[in-house]
C-alpha cells in the first residue's frame, strides 16, 4: 500500500523539490493513521507541508485506496531524524551535525556533504577548534558510525543573538 501512496505523492514532492523519507500507514486509534515524512535542504516550511497534504489527500480520494476513515499526517523530520544516505547528507550540508560513533565516542560539527564511494555512504565533517586556525576536516565513513542527527551550534547561535 505504502508504494502505491508513494506513486501518487511523487509528483507532487516532485514540483515541490521535495524528498519522501517515509510512508507508513498504521492504525491510529479508531481509523488509520497514514504518515508522510517529507524533507528538502533548507527544511520544509508549513505552506509546503500543507500544499503536499491537500494534494495527497484530493488523490487519496480520488483512488478511495484506503477503506474507512483515516488520518493524514504529513510532517517533517525532526533533529533526532537520522541522516544515513548520501541524499541526507547533501541535503542538510553547511548544517551542525552530532556524530555518534559504534565506540561510545561522539563528535558534533558541520557537514560538508557526501564523499563519493564505491564502498557506502562518507561524509566530509568540519571539526572547530577554538581558533579558526584549529580547524580541521575528517571524512566519516557510516560503518564507524551508530547514529548521526542534526543538532544546534549554540555557540554560533549566541553570536547571532
Amino acid at each position: 500500500m505504502e508504494s502505491v501512496i508513494e506513486s501518487l505523492l511523487q509528483p507532487i514532492t516532485d514540483e515541490l523539490g521535495v524528498d519522501i523519507l517515509k510512508i507508513s500507514l498504521g492504525s491510529g486509534g479508531h481509523s488509520q493513521l497514514l504518515r508522510v515524512v517529507v524533507d528538502r535542504a533548507g527544511g520544509m516550511d508549513s505552506d509546503g507541508l500543507e500544499r503536499i497534504s491537500r494534494g495527497l489527500a484530493l488523490q487519496l480520494d480520488a483512488e478511495d485506496l484506503i477503506p474507512g476513515a483515516f488520518r493524514l499526517e504529513v510532517t517533517s523530520p525532526g533533529l533526532d531524524w537520522p541522516l544515513q544516505s548520501e541524499a541526507d547528507f547533501s541535503r542538510h550540508q553547511n548544517e551542525w551535525v552530532k556524530v555518534q560513533f559504534m565506540d561510545g565516542t561522539s563528535q558534533e560539527g558541520r557537514n560538508l556533504g557526501p564523499v563519493k564511494s564505491e564502498n557506502g555512504v562518507r561524509f566530509t565533517l568540519l571539526i572547530e577548534g577554538r581558533k579558526s586556525r584549529d580547524n580541521h576536516e575528517a571524512v566519516i565513513d557510516m560503518t564507524e558510525v551508530s547514529k548521526v542527527v542534526r543538532a544546534i551550534n549554540w555557540k554560533e547561535v549566541s553570536r547571532k543573538s
